[in-house]
């Protein structure tokens, strides 16, 4: 007699991984700014020994802010806000199409020569033009319990390199950020930069000026040879057709935001790129008060593009200086230990 199947499906391991990563402390003088730069991928790859794509969409669960002042008569306040890339279509979209342009110049480039392609060839992006001009030298590197800083490996930005239209063979190499403007300058490792929003925004088509593009005859559905007689079949009086036919031709035809030549503006407006919602999404925020010194300022958890993370702190008092450390919080999945999508299916 054949032995009956169980029901239950065992499931796979779910791979171990560091669900908490901590950074070392960063002062804040008195009336000061401090603006850092994480990559939740490239802080995931140091803490596993494991290599992680940065083209992913990262869960995170929470992040905690610790703060503490050295005069404990006179405690420093402030403010701290998270920003990241946008969890919009236009983010996802942008991403794709610069990875799949990318993909191709450098399959064309391999199609005799593949057997140099790198090990670890991945698609690396900077956030906007102030990660870009630091560079990934900047970034925010995992600490341990300790407080000793991890080392970084390679992670090395991609490039795009652009043929120059003057028949010759020159070529002009960018990097690439992921909102703002093109070209914001010479970043840190010697590079201009491209924007993925302003480039997906200028290879797509533009809503109509009107839609729909009614014709002037729809709106005469009066009088003793109506054009728009089909309306005027209808009418126990004009005047309540003729309103309602005019509001419908006059309003609600323009898309509900701006764009190119809408009659107003003159150049591409997706949000977070060079002319609309300049920069990066907003995440959270939390005044840092007296009585939150020495004590955790908690923010929200939530979807992250890319991995990267934007913390901004400032120091509202004239007088002391703020001492802070970051703690991420990530959620265990099955992405190699973690919660977590490719880019390609956000």
């Amino acid at each position: 007699m054949a032995k009956k199947k169980s029901g239950y499906k065992r499931m796979k391991k779910q791979e171990p991984a560091v669900l908490t990563m901590r950074f070392a402390p960063i002062t804040v003088p008195a009336n000061g700014i401090s603006t850092e730069t994480l990559d939740i991928s490239q802080c995931a790859s140091l803490l596993n020994r494991r290599f992680y794509r940065q083209g992913i969409n990262w869960a995170v669960a929470g992040i905690k802010i610790l703060a503490s002042s050295g005069d404990s008569s006179n405690r420093a306040e402030g403010y701290v806000s998270i920003n990241k890339l946008p969890s919009t279509w236009v983010m996802a979209n942008s991403w794709m199409k610069s990875f799949s342009a990318w993909q191709r110049m450098n399959r064309e480039a391999l199609a005799e020569t593949e057997s140099v392609r790198p090990k670890f060839l991945d698609f690396k992006i900077y956030a906007d033009s102030v990660h870009h001009s630091a560079g990934y030298g900047d970034n925010l590197l995992p600490a341990s319990g300790q407080g000793g800083v991890a080392a970084p490996g390679e992670w090395e930005s991609s490039k795009m390199i652009v043929p120059k239209s003057n028949g010759t063979d020159d070529v002009s190499s960018f990097e690439v950020i992921a909102t703002g403007a093109s070209y914001p300058g010479v970043g840190a490792s010697g590079f201009n930069a491209v924007s993925a929003i302003e480039g997906y925004a200028a290879s797509r088509g533009l809503p109509n000026i009107l839609d729909p593009n009614t014709p002037d005859d729809s709106r005469d559905a009066s009088g003793t040879n109506p054009e728009n007689w089909m309306a005027a079949l209808f009418n126990d009086g004009t005047e309540q057709t003729d309103v309602v036919l005019s509001d419908m031709t006059l309003e609600n035809n323009l898309a509900p935001y701006p764009f190119e030549n809408d009659g107003v503006n003159t150049d591409t407006m997706y949000p977070n790129g060079a002319n609309q919602l300049v920069g990066l999404q907003f995440h959270d925020d939390s005044y840092i008060t007296s009585s939150t010194i020495g004590g955790h300022t908690r923010l929200k958890g939530g979807q992250f593009p890319c991995g990267l993370m934007r913390i901004n702190v400032i120091n509202t008092t004239p007088e002391a200086s703020i001492d802070y450390s970051i703690q991420v919080d990530l959620v265990p999945g099955s992405h190699r230990g973690y919660l977590c999508e490719t880019m390609t299916e956000m």
